[in-house]
């Protein structure tokens, strides 16, 4: 698999960071010059490299200017502009203005620069130069410029735009199917909108030969295919043909015998010719000699077929977990609502645009004055999603800086006992109806919607947690640290006259639980719930079980027999389980409400599983995320797109069965951008993970891996299950303190190191959920005596 190559330049301290994009930037010959007297603030490039010489690179960083080393190996540059504004010049001229959307053209044989006069998004594609040079007729170069309304450049802009949106995803063969796709669209749009200062003549010529190469890409795969047959196509003599590849320095059989060689290369390592045989590619490509194929492909690239596709190749093992499966196969559909029955809303599915414009989804209204003001976001079927973030879900709140909400959200264990959670709560109810003929909220995970995978239900369960949002901020960008603080945190009532004053919550002791390959006693694969109550008002500091059962199967109104807790909302028939009574009897539980899960929407990708935390935050599962706690996340869209959930009326660190006291809570939240650059708070800048203050300790976080979505390509949503391992997220958190305590508190790296090891604690936060954490305490009594 080929992974993308993941370099957040975030991880190093402020000092260093220049020098390491620019040493980043030598990796893709590339120059980076900042403007005059700016402070060079952040940079991320993630790498994916062809067998076929090709190289792509999605750069993201502050206003500069790119240019070519002079000493690198020269390779034509094509660039489409995710975001950004700027110009290219040609030789020291100004050669054209580019901005979001636009594609450009670079060849280094000619002396260029690309200057961006802001923040900037670049998809870069790095090619041989002569993959396009050897078919532009007698130009010696590629013109530097940003490629027109054409259509072959039409064609490449959405292309080139769908691989930056998921360029985490991309594997080999998605590479090797990009790259010549783009270069011949490239191409066609440089030999129709490029002005090649030529006489009529040479113009003539490098038209038809243009003609002649396109007529041979769509024969290669004739044996027979000779000048005759290219002359009778295209009206030309075959001696005229001979004479513009003679122009070209190459002979007509020599550049077919290449592009045969490059198409077979190409197949060789990609995943979807695997099947077939090193002499099915050779034919399929005009080599009907296995021997002659062999021989020639070994000359030209000094290495055997069978050895170049041994030296590409690569396995990955396949299982299955919790999370989202890496190979999916078909299985029956799930059944589904009856026929008439009212559709739930589809909130995953929004305009194109990155933060929708339209009215929120909501009955509230959103902020559009110019003061911060106070909202409430009631919890209901249209202000919540359910198991998965998105960068598309359309706003249901719209607020400014300094804004203070408050947020309703609710336990997706809330129906593992209805009349004490949902009964009589109309928000509750609202979202959690589920009946023979309507579900009200229908996906519920980031699964396929028609169950093809498992069967359990739309979206899988792949993500369980019930997230009221999004939020907008106006006025968040990528780069900048939107400031979570929380200033109160209560339990929700139970609605049901019959338990009045009375909170309720649960705790799943489950199967994805870190416990649950090392019980003692029979049944080995028991799962138990255990029902907890505390007052109502949230005074009385402490918790006490009621009663707790081992999880029977559950028939879900659709008629899904669920065997395990597989699906989040299943509503559990308290006549198919044996309650125990008197469980932890006299002990009483320390209450620390929190938000287990606090996220702005990650931009890698479209729809992404609730359950593993990362750099955007999510389901930290962090109990220090309560009353008096700021949580600041680093921004990746426009807008933030804040949401919370998975509300915890306790937890221990660990969080050891799978779930904490799951209870739905009302919190009240004073949301503060920190934009970048311009905050007091300088340690924020290049905020690469969550970082929460309480008011005596700062809590870094590490995980196994911070941003897994890149780092682990097109399946990282079930690699990262596999993959977590405690070593990795305590190897994180350590950077994550020496970084902060480097910036924050002025300390060199020896000092950092020798205070890490003596005054800060290292606990580990939670292994429930995929992406396994370890959070830092660096209590602020020890560097801030005259605050303290």
């Amino acid at each position: 698999m080929n992974r993308a190559v993941p370099i957040s330049i975030a991880a190093f301290p402020a000092s260093k960071q220049e020098a390491a994009w620019r040493e980043t930037l030598a990796g893709l010959a590339l120059a980076g010059r900042l403007p005059k007297d700016a402070v060079f603030h952040f940079g991320e490039v993630s790498i994916k490299r062809s067998p076929s010489q090709a190289t792509f690179a999605l750069l993201r960083s502050s206003a500069q200017d790119l240019t070519a080393l002079a000493e690198a190996e020269p390779q034509i540059l094509i660039g489409f502009v995710n975001y950004g504004r700027g110009h290219l010049t040609d030789s020291g001229r100004r050669a054209a203005e580019f901005a979001d959307g636009d594609l450009w053209v670079c060849d280094p044989a000619t002396r260029f620069s690309v200057q961006f006069r802001n923040d900037f998004e670049l998809l870069l594609l790095r090619l041989p130069r002569e993959r396009l040079v050897g078919r532009l007729g007698r130009a010696a170069s590629v013109p530097t410029l940003v490629l027109g309304e054409s259509v072959s450049a039409s064609a490449a802009r959405p292309m080139m735009r769908a691989f930056a949106a998921n360029f985490a995803m991309m594997e080999d063969g998605d590479v090797m199917a990009a790259e010549p796709a783009i270069t011949e669209l490239v191409l066609s749009a440089l030999l129709g909108e490029a002005r090649p200062e030529e006489d009529n003549a040479s113009q003539v010529q490098t038209a038809h030969f243009a003609r002649v190469c396109a007529q041979i890409e769509a024969r290669l795969r004739e044996p027979d295919l000779s000048v005759a047959d290219i002359a009778r196509a295209e009206g030309l003599s075959a001696r005229y043909i001979q004479r513009l590849f003679e122009g070209q320095d190459r002979s007509f059989s020599d550049y077919v015998r290449h592009r045969r060689l490059e198409q077979c290369r190409l197949d060789l390592v990609n995943p979807q010719h695997a099947d077939r045989s090193i002499a099915e590619i050779g034919f399929r490509w005009g080599f009907a000699d296995p021997a002659h194929f062999s021989r020639v492909f070994s000359a030209a690239y000094a290495i055997s077929p069978r050895d170049y596709r041994k030296s590409a190749g690569s396995t990955v093992e396949t299982r299955w977990t919790r999370g989202r499966p890496m190979h999916s196969g078909s299985r029956p559909v799930r059944p589904g609502p009856a026929a008439g029955a009212p559709a739930a809303p589809d909130r995953n599915v929004v305009a194109p645009a990155l933060v929708a414009t339209g009215p929120a989804a909501s009955s509230v209204a959103p902020e559009e004055a110019g003061a911060p003001g106070c909202h409430h976001l009631p919890v209901s079927r249209d202000t919540v999603h359910w198991g998965y973030l998105s960068r598309t879900i359309a706003p249901v709140l719209r607020v400014r800086s300094g804004a203070r909400v408050t947020v309703e959200t609710l336990t997706q264990h809330a129906s593992d006992d209805h009349e004490r959670m949902i009964a009589g709560d109309a928000g509750a109810e609202s979202v959690f109806r589920w009946t023979r003929d309507f579900k009200a909220v229908d996906r519920r995970g980031a699964g396929p919607v028609n169950a093809t995978i498992f069967g359990r239900g739309a979206g899988e369960g792949f993500g369980v947690h019930i997230c009221t949002g999004p939020i907008f901020v106006h006025g968040a960008e990528p780069g900048d640290v939107l400031e979570v603080e929380i200033r109160d945190l209560r339990p929700r009532p139970c609605a049901n006259p019959d338990f009045a004053g009375y909170a309720f919550g649960s705790n799943a002791a489950a199967a994805w639980g870190f416990h649950h390959d090392d019980i003692l006693d029979e049944p080995r694969k028991r799962e138990v719930i255990t029902v907890y109550r505390t007052d109502a008002a949230g005074e009385s500091g402490y918790a006490e079980a009621v009663y707790s059962f081992r999880w029977a199967p559950q028939t879900d109104p659709f008629g899904v027999v669920h065997e395990t807790i597989d699906y989040p909302g299943v509503p559990v028939d308290h006549t198919r389980i044996e309650k125990r009574e008197t469980v932890l009897k006299g002990a009483r539980i320390p209450v620390r409400p929190h938000f287990g899960f606090i996220a702005v929407a990650p931009r890698e990708t479209d729809i992404v599983d609730s359950v593993p935390p990362g750099y955007f935050g999510g389901n930290i599962d962090n109990w220090r995320a309560g009353k008096g706690a700021s949580v600041y996340l680093p921004v990746a869209v426009p807008g933030a797109l804040l949401s919370l959930g998975d509300p915890h009326l306790a937890q221990g660190d660990g969080e050891i069965s799978g779930t904490a006291l799951e209870c739905s809570l009302t919190g009240e939240v004073r949301l503060v951008l920190h934009k970048r650059g311009e905050t007091d708070k300088s340690f924020l800048n290049g905020l690469a993970a969550p970082l929460i203050e309480t008011p005596d300790a700062w809590l870094l976080h590490g995980f196994s891996y911070t941003n897994y979505l890149r780092e682990l390509g097109r399946n990282a949503q079930s690699e990262v299950f596999k993959r977590s391992s405690l070593s990795r997220a305590l190897r994180s958190a350590v950077r994550a303190t020496r970084k902060f305590l480097m910036e924050r508190y002025g300390l060199d790296e020896d000092e950092a190191i020798s205070l890490m090891s003596v005054a800060v604690d290292f606990g580990v936060t939670q292994v429930a959920d995929g992406n396994w954490g370890v959070h830092a305490r660096v209590a602020k009594a020890i560097l801030e005596p005259a605050e303290r």
